[in-house]
């Protein structure tokens, strides 16, 4: 995204508001929320205590991501599984093309709806560590539509794809990536979550092109809570996503400042979503990275409360 002046910036944001955080609460808005799996016992007792702390916001689905290279395949089987047994929780496994054959794949799915996981998010996934491009595996899935094609062949998934309001980085253009989109529902996607964006126009016009081109499955907004700005700038410049300048500038000098910047990051989220509803959305997609303080605050203002004891 190209730097404009600030006044520019400023009326920019100020045409997607809409629905400030001083007013009516919404009362319909649905939730999801994306979990990875810990690497470390630590790490563990911190997600069962997230998921502990969000489960009575009654989240559609808890979806647990898979790493590059099927390299948490046990751990994410693990988690979902734990999930379906032990809550009352949709859970979502995550399922990748890299790295195995198709009927490794197959073999996967069979066994997750043996456990009882009904929804799976389908995705071309991520080169391994130290390769620079996706290649696909010589006999599996080439990618997310195929992946969606043969899942459907295995059992009745409810399956979950990427959405990019920013164009993938790998798209050959805008239009090439809206077909891409197009071929995963056609092969049987029923729900596209968007890559994270912070750009409200951006998500709500590829929305626009989305039902243009007959795309007409839900696009859950994917919102990304700021823990670390210079970690999120990184992961915009790898997924495509702009951030604006004017969110630099409220983060200036709170690296040191974790409590502010925690007060920061649940105004800026909070006002991206109530703005998002004022335009009709009300699907929204969190991804925690295993935290729940951010989410659950953006998500009391958004008027998604917990169940009364």
């Amino acid at each position: 995204m190209s730097d404009k002046p600030s006044t520019d910036e400023t009326a920019k944001v100020s045409t997607q508001n809409g629905l400030a955080i001083a007013s009516p609460l919404p009362r319909d808005a649905r939730v999801s929320f994306e979990f990875f799996p810990p690497k470390t016992e630590k790490m563990e007792q911190n997600l069962w205590a997230a998921i502990e702390r969000l489960s009575p916001l009654s989240p559609a689905f808890i979806s647990v991501t898979y790493g590059a290279g099927g390299s948490t395949r046990e751990r994410t089987h693990a988690i979902v599984s734990r999930i379906r047994r032990e809550t009352d929780i949709e859970p979502a496994a995550h399922l990748t093309c890299v790295g195995s054959s198709r009927e490794e794949i197959d073999a996967i799915a069979r066994s997750y709806w043996a456990d009882g996981i009904r929804h799976i998010v389908a995705l071309r996934g991520d080169p391994p560590e130290g390769d620079s491009a996706y290649v696909p595996h010589p006999g599996g899935y080439a990618f997310a539509s195929d992946l969606v094609t043969g899942l459907k062949k295995v059992a009745d998934f409810e399956i979950s794809v990427a959405a990019y309001p920013e164009v993938h980085p790998e798209a050959k253009s805008a239009e090439a990536d809206l077909d891409n989109l197009k071929r995963k529902v056609d092969a049987g996607a029923t729900r596209a979550i968007t890559q994270f964006f912070f750009d409200n126009d951006a998500y709500l016009r590829f929305l626009d092109k989305a039902r243009k081109a007959g795309i007409n499955i839900p696009i859950v907004a994917g919102i990304l809570p700021v823990t670390n700005f210079n970690r999120v700038v990184e992961f915009a410049a790898a997924n495509g996503a702009s951030v604006p300048k004017w969110m630099g500038e409220l983060f200036e000098g709170l690296d040191e400042d974790p409590e502010t910047r925690k007060l920061v990051a649940a105004t800026v989220a909070a006002e991206q979503c109530r703005a998002l509803y004022a335009n009709g959305v009300k699907d929204f997609h969190f991804y925690t990275l295993n935290r729940a303080d951010l989410t659950y605050a953006i998500c009391h203002i958004l008027g998604v409360r917990g169940l009364s004891k």
